[in-house]
């Protein structure tokens, strides 16, 4: 069945559910670690508890199917009738997933699959307290019908009166309601013959009807509950046993019931009743005596006062947006930023003091502005960490390693199209910690080290960059032993390898097909993934960076941009054209003379800091015709490409400045090396340069 992705209830469900299944992995692991934590297993428990009743709420049967049986397992777990192990969370890790799945059939506007069998037959057994055996897996012999027995249903749950301020029924109270009533259709047997009023109270339809209530009898519920007929006498509660003829409680005992949980006066004031009400009504106000001796002897408190009027609701302090909207918004605040470069240019030349300060004043709310709607695109990049927990637990026990996972950094903000973006690389980096790095906790102990392995991930803010950071404690990596893979897989001769760093031989494993792994396997072995990582990263531009010592563990830095939306850049010219260099990219600048250049294997190259820098000049691959003719001054832009770190001459430099990208037009789309285009301060237009791009398409032909 499909359906209809627009409907606003549907979306609602969609992102809450969403949000709840995202802390739920992170929850679910640390549950294996603390299976006593109540507040955890509770939390889990109102997580599945949600989830199902909004499914419920949509029809979506098959979901509700999956959740029912969850919160089950978790309703033993919480009251101590079951323990969290690892063989148990197995299972619960696959509903996880499951739920995943449905959940992405439902975005793309399809009814869920039913959950697979296998999984909601190792479900099952679950739901029974420990140590018993599920009855309905061996059914008794059918017997001849006898003569209905008088039925002896099940006394209800105690619930004490609570009362609150305004009278309202809080979410615990409503919640063990409820409860009460699936407890009572539970325990109800066929045959009893229980006779039913002409109207049915909610309890009485939800008991009649299965787990489902309709919409109708839901608004009654509410209707009984915040205040029409409710009752103003003060009997207790009698259970359904007392009347002897049913287990279906009715609505004298539902009304007292709610004096339970309100204490008794505290509902607001019941809503004027019409027609048949009436009678009814003043018949029950009437009932009760004016007070009741209690156990001690003492009176019963007089009827308390009628309830002053419920206190307002605190007003909403939160609004969703869609997304797109929020990328308008961002485009509309790059073209201001525009107009007040452009302004900026203009000032200095007018040389009017009012306009200097009209200028200035605009020049200080742009920034503001573009400050506040930056805010509005991040997200903290705990949406991204809190897949890992999982990640590693799964992985762990597929390897048999005992790896503790630590996040650090986790409120840290980031423009959300980076957080989206930064997801499959980072997936790719924690894996080749637990693989690579993490020894065996046999390995392990004779090293002198704890069992259990350490990897951080953590994140930090400096400046207008954040860094992320992968450590490992565990066996760290050989320059030496990278040094004689790169010679074993013919990707340099010996020389060149010996010629490497340390640095440069821990940046080998970013090379395509490169690997220490002697063995193949699901997790990682294919020489795959670690080049995927740079060249991702690279287009966020941003850099990785690895630190490692034999023995100690390895460092993973990864340093990126804050947002993409408005790019720092840095201006230069070639020949007559502007050029932006995004600034991210940028390490250095200084002065050379052109004629002190070496070559080394035929390319052209400097010496910095005693190593050498690849020298290339980019009017030979940027500007038709015009070549330079290597002598005299230039400037040299030093930039990073990913771990490659090259030299860029250009003819002079103009300075920083932020710009917006616009895409290219149909003459310049696709062209190797260009990011897109903006508009200067000048008015003029100037061609944004993708440096990772750059090196790809013209490097290797000089």
């Amino acid at each position: 069945m499909t359906l209809d992705t627009d409907d606003e209830i549907l979306n609602d469900f969609l992102i809450e559910a969403s949000e709840i299944l995202d802390a739920l992995g992170e929850q679910l692991v640390q549950l294996e670690r603390t299976p006593d934590d109540k507040d955890l297993l509770n939390s889990v428990f109102r997580s599945f508890h949600t989830i199902k009743g909004g499914a419920g709420f949509l029809n979506l049967e098959n979901l509700v199917k999956i959740c029912h049986r969850a919160e089950d397992v978790f309703n033993l777990l919480r009251q101590g009738q079951r323990r969290a192990d690892s063989n148990l969370m197995d299972i619960i890790l696959q509903v996880l997933d499951v739920l995943n799945r449905m959940f992405d059939e439902l975005r793309s506007g399809q009814e869920p699959e039913p959950a697979p069998d296998h999984l909601l037959a190792a479900l099952e057994p679950l739901t029974y307290p420990e140590g018993e055996e599920p009855a309905h897996l061996s059914p008794p012999p059918a017997a001849a019908p006898a003569e209905p027995a008088e039925p002896t249903p099940a006394p209800s749950p105690p619930m004490p009166p609570v009362e609150t301020a305004d009278g309202d029924i809080t979410d615990e109270e409503f919640e063990a309601l409820l409860d009460a009533m699936q407890e009572g259709k539970d325990n109800k047997q066929p045959g009893n013959g229980a006779g039913t009023s002409p109207v049915a109270s909610p309890a009485e339809a939800t008991q009649q009807g299965g787990d489902e209530i309709t919409d109708a009898e839901f608004e009654q519920l509410l209707d009984e509950l915040q205040g029409k007929g409710a009752s103003a006498g003060g009997q207790s509660a009698a259970p359904a046993a007392a009347s002897g003829q049913d287990e279906l409680i009715s609505e004298d005992e539902f009304e007292n019931l709610l004096d339970q949980l309100h204490g008794k006066g505290q509902a607001p004031q019941p809503q004027k009743p019409t027609g048949g009400e009436t009678v009814k009504e003043e018949s029950r106000a009437a009932s009760p005596p004016a007070s009741k001796p209690t156990s001690t002897g003492e009176a019963a408190p007089p009827e308390a006062p009628a309830p002053t009027q419920a206190k307002a609701a605190p007003a909403e302090t939160s609004v969703r947006v869609d997304t797109k909207r929020l990328d308008d918004i961002m485009n509309l605040v790059g073209e201001l930023v525009l107009v007040r470069n452009r302004l900026a240019t203009l000032r200095s030349r007018m040389k009017d003091e009012q306009v200097s300060k009209a200028v200035t004043n605009l020049d200080v709310v742009t920034a503001d502005l573009q400050a506040a709607v930056m805010k509005t695109r991040m997200q903290p990049i705990k949406k991204v960490f809190g897949r890992f927990p999982r990640v590693v637990r799964d992985l762990a026990r597929t390897l048999k390693k005992e790896i503790n996972l630590e996040l650090e950094g986790e409120d840290t903000d980031l423009d959300k199209n980076l957080v989206e973006a930064l997801a499959d690389p980072l997936v790719h980096l924690v894996r080749n910690a637990v693989d690579h790095g993490i020894e065996s906790p046999e390995e392990r102990q004779a090293a002198g080290k704890a069992r259990a392995g350490r990897v951080v991930l953590s994140a930090n803010q400096e400046g207008d960059h954040i860094l992320l950071t992968i450590s490992d404690d565990g066996k760290g990596m050989d320059p030496d032993v990278l040094r004689g893979k790169a010679v074993e897989k013919g990707m340099m001769d010996e020389d060149a390898a010996a010629r490497l760093t340390d640095h440069d031989a821990f940046n080998l494993i970013f090379r395509a097909g490169f690997s220490t792994k002697t063995e193949i396997s699901d997790v990682s072995g294919r020489g795959v993934g670690m080049d995927v990582v740079k060249t991702r990263i690279a287009q966020l531009n941003g850099r990785v960076e690895i630190t490692s010592a034999p023995g100690q563990g390895s460092t993973l830095s990864i340093r990126l941009p804050l947002t993409l939306a408005i790019l720092p850049t840095l201006m230069v010219v070639l020949g007559k054209q502007r050029f932006a260099l995004p600034l991210a990219n940028v390490s250095e600048i200084f002065d050379l003379d052109l004629s002190r250049t070496n070559r080394v294997d035929d390319q052209e190259v400097i010496m910095v800091r005693n190593r050498s820098l690849p020298l290339y000049y980019l009017r030979r691959w940027l500007v038709s015709g015009d070549a330079p003719a290597g002598e005299g001054v230039g400037h040299v832009v030093v930039v990073f490409a990913g771990n490659q770190r090259v030299g860029f001459v250009v003819d002079s430099l103009i300075g920083q400045e932020e710009v917006v990208i616009k895409p290219l037009g149909n003459v310049l789309h696709g062209v190797p090396g260009l990011a897109g285009a903006t508009i200067t301060g000048d008015g003029g237009i100037a061609l944004i340069l993708d440096v990772p791009g750059l090196l790809k398409s013209y490097a290797r032909r000089l």
